[in-house]
């Protein structure tokens, strides 16, 4: 896409089919990924403590079950520095592919492992070591995917562009919900436990086929083509991207994790303390959370769309001091344990989360030079997980164990909240910043006069 056809808003029908593609196959793709990725996090409150942690007791199995939720995020910053790599050195298509392939393999096997009652402890060993591999498939999944959406996008329309590998979050989370909503209701509570709960597992294998047919479909990034016909790609982009710019991979990691912990208990943890601790039914409640990820899915876009024209960092703002202020306020209607309020109390979160990640695509490619973006936008995400939320359903069961109340949890979501509306804060505005490989790193250049040799 030429200069002109970004300003003109790439009005020519072989681009715009193009850019339909593009925003196709980052949607569906981490639509999917996610969709794997949630599916372990929806088992994990409900089943999975007792299929492989039994031994360690109730209190102690749940903890477990959360800890092998949060200790693939340990390893999305070793996905993201490898993916990351190869990304500006091979392309941001291949490792879309690639990070496919290895998450479905990685959730159907789930389907098929064991449990405790059969295989004894390598039952939680391998478990872990495939929910690792998740981790390390995610890691590279989200960079490739952000920047093929905004790398193709119209200068004016990258927000909106960037929403799409966004808005795979809170679709995969509505696909893995209501396929889990399909399994506990259809089939019967021993059923269920028995064999029913890998049924959303398996079907990865059908969804990873359909997203390989529509990524292998996509051109590569126009940035990425650029960079290869100047030659500009670096020999060892990892160590460029930490000599310039380790202060926008540290803002990126801090700007995410608000972010990241709130959405995780709306992935994970709300409706796990609803049916557990609160004696709601499971049913209404992941109905609930469905509807909720509707709302974030609304949002995300909404918000990648305001962006474009309020800016990524107000955005991001407003969005940050919904959740900050929601907080309290949320907690206090789940308490109630009334289904109604309960899905008021996410829904209104998800405005916040949606204004908070909607432009974060967008955000994140405009802060990188091109030959370093994709290591940095991929490390820079999978360090906010870690920070956000790997252990955010951990830490909220641990606050909630010791202190007997969510005042607790919503102190903790406010606090990390700030540190990223702070973070955002303290990053210049981003949006209209050159994307292109001349234009880039001759700004770059302008305005970082340290790097110059």
């Amino acid at each position: 896409m030429s200069t002109s056809e970004e300003l003109a808003g790439s009005l020519s029908p072989a681009t715009r089919k193009e850019e339909r593609k593009v925003l196709a196959g980052t949607l569906v793709g981490t639509t999917i990924e996610w969709y794997d990725f949630f599916i372990f996090a929806q088992a994990a409150g409900l089943v999975l403590a007792n299929l492989y942690f039994a031994p360690l007791g109730h209190t102690g199995a749940q903890l477990a079950s959360w800890a092998s939720l949060g200790i693939s995020f340990l390893f999305r910053p070793l996905g993201a520095i490898v993916a990351g790599h190869l990304g500006d050195r091979l392309g941001r298509k291949m490792m879309l592919v690639f990070t496919l392939i290895m998450m479905g393999v990685a959730t159907a096997l789930i389907g098929v492992l064991p449990t405790y009652a059969a295989i004894g402890v390598w039952a939680p060993i391998l478990l872990v070591l495939l929910r690792i591999v998740q981790g390390f498939s995610a890691g590279g999944e989200w960079g490739g995917a952000a920047l093929m959406s905004v790398e193709h996008a119209p200068i004016n329309k990258r927000g909106f562009f960037g929403a799409y590998p966004q808005i795979g979050v809170p679709t995969g989370m509505i696909l893995a919900t209501f396929v889990m909503y399909l399994a506990t209701t259809l089939l019967s509570e021993q059923d269920f436990l028995a064999w029913g709960w890998r049924i959303p597992f398996l079907l990865s294998i059908v969804l990873i086929a359909v997203g390989y047919m529509i990524r292998r479909s996509v051109d590569e990034s126009p940035v990425f083509k650029e960079m290869q016909e100047r030659k500009k790609e670096s020999a060892a982009p990892l160590g460029l991207l930490f000599r310039k710019n380790t202060k926008e991979v540290v803002l990126t990691a801090l700007i995410f994790i608000g972010n990241n912990a709130a959405g995780y208990l709306v992935i994970a943890f709300f409706a796990s303390y609803a049916t557990k601790v609160l004696g709601m039914e499971r049913g209404p409640v992941l109905l609930a959370s469905t509807l909720a990820a509707f709302g974030w899915l609304i949002f995300t876009l909404f918000g990648g769309m305001i962006s474009d024209k309020l800016g990524r960092i107000r955005t991001f703002q407003i969005g940050y001091a919904i959740i900050i202020l929601w907080a309290l306020p949320m907690f206090m209607l789940i308490d109630t344990a009334n289904i109604v309020w309960f899905t008021v109390a996410i829904f209104v979160l998800t405005i916040g989360l949606g204004l908070s990640y909607g432009p974060q695509s967008a955000l994140y490619a405009e802060m990188f030079p091109a030959n370093v973006r994709y290591s940095g936008v991929s490390i820079g995400y999978a360090v906010g997980a870690i920070l956000g939320g790997a252990f955010a359903p951990l830490i909220a069961e641990l606050l909630l164990s010791k202190f007997g109340s969510t005042t607790s949890i919503a102190v903790y979501v406010a606090v990390v909240g700030l540190i990223s509306l702070i973070a955002v804060s303290m990053v210049k505005e981003t949006k209209g910043n050159n994307l292109r490989v001349e234009e880039a790193h001759q700004e770059y250049l302008r305005t970082h006069p340290q790097t110059n040799p």
